[in-house]
């Protein structure tokens, strides 16, 4: 604790709470509402195939917009990123919402703009009219809008002129590509190359790839190959293991371990937890056996036969991982963990295979969800587990039907606990992903944004991740939210939340402006609010170090300087109610002595054109003439005693 500017107490927080451990690992987004960064743009584009469909599609988007049908999985998406490259470069694609009503929506600059799953109700108001219009707002601007939307999707009558089907390119084309690509990058060697054009045109490879025609099955093909190319696998093996993650091979599975509480505890502990430490999964395993006992007792099902003998040592953990179509992977050091303690992941042998069991689990079976989040519950905090879970449960969340879904994430959503609160969020983050479920998602979020002190932890966190990543103007606007509450006392884990999620939207160059101009405003709302404190604490790192501080999660860390060099208006804005604050005077007024004092930074800056700002702006802010008479009277008491010596 400490005193600044004499009458407001400042809370250190530099230190982060490790006894609320979580893991801090930011996930990117695959849909944005917002500019795509250029480089996710280019690996989106990572082996694109021409499919046969993109010459009419090309010459759709010449009236300015596509509607494409497609589809799921054909690799519309991808189609569609490439058309608005072409017209406008990777840097120049926009999402737009999910929901966003286009019979409304007008471009604001000339880029090309993406909607992804057009849903029913918007559709059936984009007539011929309205497209007429849109097409002619969209010429105006210079832009192009590309929507792509399901094969059964109804619009009204004068659409067509914008249609355009989709076609999937062929898979064998695809994998063809990314193997050309991993030779010209070094992954792969030319005469491997040769023997692997000639597996995909061999019967069981072209069978394999008749079944499975779309795009990403060309894709895990390709990366299957070459990946038995660096362990030196057969060829053959890689069909085996794409072939044990259909949803046949996971109800065969389940269905011939459905009397072993040990095998499909394991099952469930692997495709929970994919990539995690075998400590973990046996630790899940343990904590799920016992629970799927009970669930059997009361669903009046017999347990083990009693008339042999009892196995008291029991089969070895290599040995039922074998039996489960699992193994071990070799020891690494734990990517998750900050110790980087060894760890030795388990995984399924076969591509999908975790997500696919994992879905028939959490989906088909009664009682099961209750039993995966009571293990869940048991376990407690494992470094990455909430990550992994996250991913997996929201996967399998995206699947369900029903107003009550998202309903049976509150009970991690609303506990005293970092790391199940992370869990909610990454869910979230994945879930958002998929079109159909984004609007539940979304008003979800909003609701636990004006609830306790824990969803509201949970809604922050949310916020940093790839949900606030993907829409950083919706989720400063959530953030804002999550701070009006009923205390004026800032909540110290809400304060820490917040602070993440603020240093989770840093990490891209894109949303410093946003976050500025948030901060700015919340330091401006008045004192005794929690706005203003986190402001300040904001305030007070930036100047005195950086934001995040160190010792804290963060990415990407910055300071008042590079805020006012790669910023200068946001930095300005900033600065002035910063001086103008008793609770921060000392810690701007500190940074802003110090930037001048080094001749490179003050260049960088360009501090004379900045003092001559906070000049003109000096008869309306007390502190901002405070700072510039002791500047004044600093320089004068300086020149006397170089005069007298």
């Amino acid at each position: 604790m400490g005193n600044v500017g004499g009458d407001f107490t400042y809370l250190n927080i530099t230190a982060w709470d490790w006894d609320d451990e979580a893991t801090e690992r930011i996930l990117k987004p695959r849909l944005r509402e917002g500019p795509y960064p250029p480089e996710e743009v280019r690996d989106r584009l990572y082996g694109f195939v021409e499919p046969p469909s993109y010459a009419h599609c090309r010459k759709v988007l010449d009236g300015r917009i596509a509607l494409l049908r497609a589809k799921a999985g054909t690799g519309a998406g991808t189609a569609a990123f490439a058309l608005l490259a072409e017209r406008h470069g990777e840097g120049g694609v926009t999402g737009l919402d999910a929901m966003e009503d286009l019979s409304a929506w007008r471009p604001k600059a000339g880029r090309g703009y993406l909607l992804q799953g057009l849903p029913a109700a918007s559709a059936r108001s984009l007539d011929g009219v309205r497209l007429a219009g849109l097409a002619e707002a969209l010429r105006g601007a210079g832009a192009h809008l590309v929507v792509t939307m399901a094969p059964d999707a109804r619009l009204p009558s004068g659409s067509g002129r914008w249609e355009a089907a989709h076609v999937a390119p062929g898979p064998r084309d695809v994998a063809e590509r990314r193997l050309r690509l991993m030779v010209a990058e070094g992954r792969l060697g030319s005469e491997r190359l040769d023997l692997f054009l000639k597996d995909l045109d061999s019967p069981a490879f072209g069978e394999y790839l008749s079944t499975h025609p779309l795009p990403g099955d060309a894709v895990d093909l390709s990366d299957g190959l070459l990946q038995s190319a660096e362990t030196s696998a057969p060829a053959e093996s890689v069909l085996e293991d794409l072939l044990t993650g259909t949803e046949a091979a996971a109800r065969s599975a389940l269905a011939r371990s459905r009397h072993s509480a040990d095998e499909v505890s394991l099952m469930a502990a692997i495709a929970l937890l994919p990539g995690q430490d075998r400590t973990v999964i046996g630790q899940f395993a343990a904590a799920l056996r016992p629970l799927l006992g009970e669930r059997a007792a009361g669903a009046g099902r017999s347990g083990h036969p009693e008339d042999r003998p009892p196995d008291v040592l029991g089969p070895s953990f290599e040995d039922r991982l074998e039996a489960i179509g699992a193994r071990s992977l070799a020891p690494r050091s734990s990517p998750s963990d900050r110790y980087r303690c060894p760890v030795q992941p388990v995984v399924f042998s076969g591509r999908h295979r975790s997500a696919t069991l994992l879905r028939h689990l959490w989906l088909d079976f009664e009682g099961m969800p209750e039993a995966l989040w009571g293990a869940l519950e048991q376990l407690g905090h494992q470094p990455g587990l909430d990550l992994a879970a996250g991913e997996a449960i929201g996967r399998v969340l995206a699947h369900a039907t029903g107003p009550g879904a998202l309903n049976q994430l509150h009970r991690f959503a609303s506990s005293g606990d970092r790391w199940r609160r992370r869990l909610v969020a990454v869910a979230l983050g994945e879930l958002v992903q998929h079109p159909l479920v984004s609007g539940a998602v979304k008003e979800q979020v909003r609701r636990w944004s004006r609830s306790s002190a824990e969803l509201r932890c949970t809604v922050a966190e949310t916020c940093g991740g790839s949900y606030g990543l993907a829409r950083p103007a919706a989720a400063l606007r959530l953030l804002d939210g999550v701070l009006d509450g009923p205390s004026p006392e800032l909540d110290v884990k809400l304060r820490s939340a917040v602070s993440f999620a603020l240093g989770a939207l840093l990490t891209e160059a894109g949303n410093h402006a946003e976050v500025l101009e948030a901060v700015t405003r919340w330091l401006e709302v008045g004192r005794g609010t929690p706005r203003h404190t986190l402001a300040v604490h904001v305030i007070h790192a930036l100047s005195l170090s950086t934001f995040p501080q160190r010792g804290t999660p963060g990415a990407v860390r910055t300071s008042l300087a590079r805020i006012l060099e790669g910023h200068p208006a946001q930095g300005f804005a900033l600065v002035v109610p910063g001086l103008d604050d008793p609770a921060t005077y000392e810690a701007v007024a500190g940074a802003l002595g110090r930037i001048e004092a080094d001749p490179d930074l003050f260049h960088r800056v360009a501090f004379d054109r900045l003092l001559s700002e906070l000049a003109r702006t000096a008869g309306r802010r007390r502190g901002v003439v405070r700072f510039l008479l002791e500047r004044h009277r600093d320089h004068a008491n300086a020149s006397r005693r170089e005069n007298a010596s």
